[in-house]
């Protein structure tokens, strides 16, 4: 079981800045920007875990190499259920240097933009971003 699915499962989101590399990108799936930085994405995934209710893993795919794991997960926002997938790319030093995630269906994506715009002045507040 790789470390951040460990985390999540256990909702240990101190452990979270301890898995990322410190310019480690996030890749949304309802924003085109990229996040970066340690503080910003673990703040981004503090808010994940503050909306989405029964977040659980169904299944972790690990890439041959070593550097890619693809974790699928399922959960609820605003009531709606989301099935996704956490596409992580490690560094040589096995931090996550790339998070890049995909949801469907486009109901639930939609719920979780909304979700996630009520959280950014939050997440922006812990990641010491003005």
């Amino acid at each position: 079981m790789h470390p951040f699915r460990a985390a999540v499962e256990k909702r240990d989101v101190e452990s979270f800045p301890l898995l990322l590399a410190e310019d480690v990108e996030f890749l949304s799936p309802v924003a085109f920007k990229p996040y970066v930085g340690r503080d910003l994405v673990t703040a981004i995934l503090r808010g994940v875990m503050r909306v989405f209710d029964g977040l659980h893993y169904v299944n972790e795919i690990h890439a041959p190499g070593g550097r890619d794991v693809h974790l699928v997960f399922k959960a609820k926002v605003n009531g709606r259920e989301v099935h996704g997938c956490d596409f992580l790319h490690l560094d040589e030093n096995g931090l996550i240097d790339r998070f890049c995630v995909m949801v469907r269906p486009l109901s639930a994506a939609n719920a979780l933009a909304d979700a996630m715009t009520a959280q950014f002045d939050d997440i922006k507040r812990e990641a010491g971003v003005a």
